[in-house]
């Protein structure tokens, strides 16, 4: 519908010349407009050609590094041009424009761990952008089997909260698999209260235990009085406030949106959480300059194990920047151990070819879990 704008006053100059300033400045906004609708076209002709180039060479189309790099350089341009946009937009903005042109190089296709809405979904919508294809799953298990049997390119899975520490399912599936981290992403969480309408406070909200762990206090302080419930998944905590007038949901920023729900509140910066997330894929990421690695290292259960595998590191000078321990399945004894490490730089990397090896001379066996480029920015929404 056209826009309509109020009798002019012919009496009033100052009333005319503001109204044809403005149409003035929105006939110059639609101009480039056209523009970036064609520069965009242009894009996705060559983002079409480099999508044949890839397919000959037999190259990944989603490539982790190059995205960071260019997003980098973007936000470098921006601030060199003393551009209004903050880098969280420049980044969003680019982030939809290269999934769709990951859509026109190829259908790719992302498994999350599920339900819909979850923060592993929020994740991969927000890693991908919304030009892809995406698949729920409800177990981990089910990621890894999807992007083994190529039903899906690659799959979102958590890896590490900062509340609750190492999700142990995954780093044992890497374990288990031939499958590896191909990227990793660092998350923000942010929580939100979503409801019908925030006309009237709810008298009930649903939320998952953890997520309800952590805004309790925040709750009760908002909303004096109201009850809290526990669900399995903060989808269906989201289903409970679509369908109920007088009751609300704690969950997901998507999730509000997937069900067409109103955010009333959002929890305050000091209640966000970080969290870990990986790219599943066939593969490691190739070298970009600036990467970390997760092993697996499985040695003897002596005096001075880890202090052993500490050092072979520390003597090519490479940094251990994470230790965890799991048990090792099968073992009454106990006189084994498993440790995951994360150490920064490449496996093709040669002093970390070095430390295997010497790693390999005393007994321990190595697992490479992933190659991955070093996360540079804490994404949120």
């Amino acid at each position: 519908m056209p826009e309509s704008f109020p009798p002019l006053n012919p009496a009033d100059p100052t009333d005319l010349s503001a109204t044809l300033d403005l149409k003035a400045i929105r006939d110059h906004i639609d101009a480039i407009d056209e523009q970036l609708i064609r520069l965009l076209n242009e894009r996705a002709e060559l983002v079409l050609k480099v999508a044949e180039v890839k397919k000959k060479a037999g190259l990944d189309i989603y490539v982790p590094g190059r995205e960071e790099a260019l997003l980098r350089k973007l936000c470098q341009i921006n601030t060199t041009q003393h551009g209004k946009l903050t880098e969280k937009a420049i980044r969003s903005i680019f982030r939809e424009i290269m999934s769709a042109a990951l859509a026109l190089e190829d259908s790719l296709k992302i498994a999350y761990l599920g339900p819909v809405g979850s923060w592993t979904h929020q994740v991969a919508v927000h890693k991908f952008g919304n030009s892809v294809d995406y698949l729920p799953v409800d177990a981990i298990q089910g990621a890894f089997e999807r992007v083994a049997t190529r039903q899906v390119d690659y799959a979102v899975l958590p890896i590490e909260h900062s509340t609750e520490g190492a999700v142990h399912h995954t780093l044992d599936h890497l374990v288990d698999s031939e499958l590896q981290i191909y990227a990793e992403i660092l998350w923000k969480l942010e929580t939100v209260v979503m409801a019908q309408s925030g006309e009237h406070p709810p008298h009930e909200i649903y939320g998952h235990p953890q997520m309800l762990a952590i805004c309790r206090a925040w709750l009760a302080q908002t909303f004096p009085g109201v009850r809290l419930h526990e669900t399995e998944s903060s989808s269906l905590a989201a289903s409970y406030a679509e369908n109920r007038s007088d009751c609300a949901a704690l969950g997901t920023p998507l999730g509000a949106e997937l069900h067409e729900l109103k955010v009333i509140a959002a929890s305050p910066r000091d209640l966000s959480c970080r969290a870990r997330f990986i790219i599943l894929g066939r593969r490691s990421g190739d070298p970009s300059g600036n990467d970390n690695t997760m092993l697996m290292v499985h040695a003897p259960d002596r005096v001075g194990a880890l202090l052993e595998i500490l050092q072979v590191f520390a003597q090519q000078n490479i940094n251990v920047r994470q230790i965890e321990n799991r048990p090792v399945p099968c073992d009454a004894t106990s006189a084994q151990v498993r440790f995951f490490l994360e150490i920064s730089g490449h496996h093709e990397d040669l002093v970390f070819q070095a430390a295997i090896q010497e790693l390999s001379t005393q007994g321990s066996t190595v697992k490479i879990l992933g190659s991955y480029p070093a996360p540079r920015w804490i994404e949120e929404r």
